[in-house]
Order: C-alpha cells, then structure tokens, then sequence
C-alpha cells in the first residue's frame, strides 16, 4: 500500500512537540532527569555490564532498568527478547507516547538515531559461535533482534502503530539528526505526526573502542574544563513526539515547546577528529538560525556538544565564539555530558529532552567540572545551578567523520 502523505504544505507549517520520554543513568522519566540535571548531579560508577579490568577506564553512567514495565502491546514472551538498549527505548517512546495523547494509528513515521543498536546481541552472537559452533538455540533471535530495524519496530508493535521507519546512523549526531529529520517532514507537510529519537546501551566492544582511542577520560569527564582528558560513555535514550500545531490544536494537546530550526553539515577533516576552527559545526548552527530567523543574540542558552575531549571542546569552542562574535560573552553554554556520559547515537536526542527541560522550567543544567574553564570559552560556560529567563535554546550533537546537526527549540506560550 502506499503511504498516505498529507498534501504538501503551501507554507512551512510550525513544528511542535508534545510528549517527551527520557531514559539516563539519572533515573527513569522526566522528573528524575530534571531533578538530576538540574542540580548537576553526576551518575558515573563502576561499570558492572561487562569485564573492564583490562581497560584504561573503569567508569560509565550506567542505567538501572526497573522490575516492571509499562503495559504495552507486546507480550511477555516478546518483551523479555529484548536488549537492555532495546528496553530502554521501548521505555522512553512509551512516556512520550502517553504523555503526548497519541493513538494507535496507521500513519506515523519513526525516525531513530542510533550507533550500536543492539550490540551486545551481537557480542553473544559471536560468543556463542566461539564456544559452541555446533548448537544455534537462540542464535536466530540475536541475530534478527540485532538490528536497529528490528528493535524499532518492536516499539512500533508495542504502541501499535504503523508508517514509514527511517533508521539515522550518523554517529553522534544521529539523535540530532533523526529530529531535525522528523522536524523537516511536518514542516513541509509530508507527516502531521512523527515519533522521532535516539537511543544506545553500553556495550563491551563500542566500550574498549573507545578505550583503545584512548578518547576516555582516566580521571572525569569534564566538558571544556581546560585540563579535560576525555570523555565518559553513558547509555540512555531519548524520544519526542513531534507533530503541527494544527495537529496539536485539533486534540487541545499540551505543548512542551516548539522546534524552530534545525541545520546540518559535514566536514571531510579527518576519520575522528574535528575540524580544529569548526568550520562544519559553524555552517550547522548558522543553517539552524536561519531557518528559525533568528540571530544568535536571540540565543540564551546552548547546550554543547562537549564530550570533554581536548580537540572536539576546543573546535565546538571556537565555531561558537565565531558563530555570537560580540555576543558570545552574553550567550550560557553548559554540556550535560558529564552527568550522564555521552550517549553516542542517542546524545542528541536525550540532549533535546534536557534543553525542553530548561524551557519549560527556566533553568540552566550546570556542566560538571573538575577545574578551571578553558580561556577559548569566550562564552559564560555555567558551572553551578542557575535559574534564568530562556526564550531559545540551541543544542549541538557533533560526530565522528565530521557530522554536525543543530536543532533550536522555542518555550512554549
């Protein structure tokens, strides 16, 4: 069957959201992630998923899953399938879901940011074909629940709904991008409704990846602090209902805030590392203000890529400062990473919950830090818990092989 596009809109039609779902190591749901964000908290321990004894790090932002789910679609049998990553997903795109009033319907898009799905699958995968290659019991299902695809249409199947499914691995823009994506649909008028996220478990092979770069902190991770030395790794995910303002009108749905913008660009540098001046970073933020018509002293708050290694602070620094000129000094940066690590494919998604979060309760989440604040920030960086009167926040999701996405949200009237 064809899809049923809605007749395309003469004019770009506003994009709203009105139901968020967030999973981190700060807890389950919204106001356990507020709370936590909002005081700074840092939820980093010992990592218990896997052996780490031989890794240089031995830290990450764990997320505790809960006894119980919500009821869904989905059978026991069928839930109890699923990867840790998966059920953090499955958790967050329900709270959005209800939150948002949504029902069953056979016309909504998915749009997914991810990085690993479901690795760890493929981990005892490949276990089991070590140990035991004459026996495949359970080998099958790791192999098809694997797949990103596969664990978005189980959500699909758990909320009952069906539509076109757009699985973005971008690296760690893949969350920023997968609503931008979404953004772009509704307004253009080719969906009136779209579920759109990202989400990543920690798994051992992305974990020693990582450690191998040496890109992990061996200290803590803290974002633009001028002696960082690397990031943490986090799990989580991040889901958004998003859909028009008529749309939202016709069902008097509560409106958590707008997205007004969003840019993206790529630069072709290096494999890993940024370009050193932003260049690419610079066109995102630029493209994500033209869209929404604003400028950037219009901006009171941006919540930054910032991993906490040296070269991704230094370039995002730098592409900010030339991107305010004059204005910087006036614009609040803070990066949520060293709460909750960086959550790779589901950063941006999770970071967009957070930047509604300080929306809607007029506050900025302070960046955890160990020390002084790098001189190139010529930006007021935000250490401590602070509440301030926000109209427009932007949040950046930077990635490997130089993606770069930007998204701008407006508070809700």
């Amino acid at each position: 069957m064809l899809y049923p596009f809605p007749k395309p809109a003469s004019d770009p039609r506003r994009v709203v959201i009105t139901g968020v779902g967030i999973v981190t190591a700060l807890g389950i749901g919204w106001k356990k992630n507020a709370d936590g964000f909002r005081s700074g908290q840092r939820a980093f321990r010992p990592v218990t998923l896997f052996d780490v004894n031989r890794q240089r790090t031995r830290e990450a932002a764990e997320v505790d899953l809960p006894e119980h789910f919500p009821k869904t679609r989905l059978s026991e049998k069928q839930r109890l399938r699923l990867d840790r990553a998966a059920l953090q997903l499955l958790l967050a795109a329900s709270e959005a879901w209800n939150q948002g009033g949504w029902k069953p319907s056979e016309s909504i898009p998915f749009v997914l940011g991810t990085t690993s799905g479901g690795m760890p699958l493929g981990e005892d995968y490949f276990r089991h074909a070590q140990n035991s290659p004459t026996t495949q019991r359970g080998q099958p299902t790791r192999l098809t629940s694997y797949q990103a695809q596969r664990q978005a249409i189980d959500v699909m199947s758990a909320l009952g709904f069906t539509g076109p499914l757009t699985i973005i691995a971008n690296a760690c823009a893949s969350g920023g991008n997968a609503i931008g994506h979404a953004f772009e649909q509704i307004r253009l008028g080719r969906a009136d409704q779209v579920l759109a996220g990202g989400y990543d478990g920690l798994s051992q092979l992305v974990f020693a990846g990582f450690d191998s770069l040496q890109a992990l902190s061996t200290t803590q991770c803290s974002p633009f602090c001028a002696d960082r030395d690397g990031l943490g790794l986090g799990e989580g995910a991040g889901v958004l209902a998003i859909e028009s303002l008529e749309s939202a009108h016709k069902r008097n749905a509560i409106i958590l805030g707008e997205v007004v913008g969003y840019g993206a660009a790529t630069d072709v540098h290096h494999l890993t590392q940024p370009h050193p001046e932003g260049n690419a970073a610079l066109q995102s933020m630029n493209e994500a203000c033209r869209v929404a018509k604003l400028e950037p002293g219009q901006i009171d708050y941006i919540n930054a890529h910032g991993t906490g290694t040296p070269l991704n602070d230094g370039a995002e620094a730098a592409a900010i400062n030339r991107w305010a000129g004059n204005h910087a000094r006036n614009i609040k940066v803070s990066s949520t990473k060293g709460s909750v690590g960086h959550i790779l494919g589901g950063a941006g998604a999770i970071e967009a919950v957070i930047s509604l979060m300080a929306l809607n309760g007029q506050w900025i989440p302070p960046g955890r830090t160990t020390g002084k604040i790098d001189p190139i920030c010529q930006f007021d960086y935000v250490t401590q818990p602070r509440d301030t009167k926000m109209e427009h926040v932007l949040s950046n999701s930077f990635g490997f092989g130089g993606a770069n996405a930007t998204l701008l949200f407006r508070r809700s009237k």
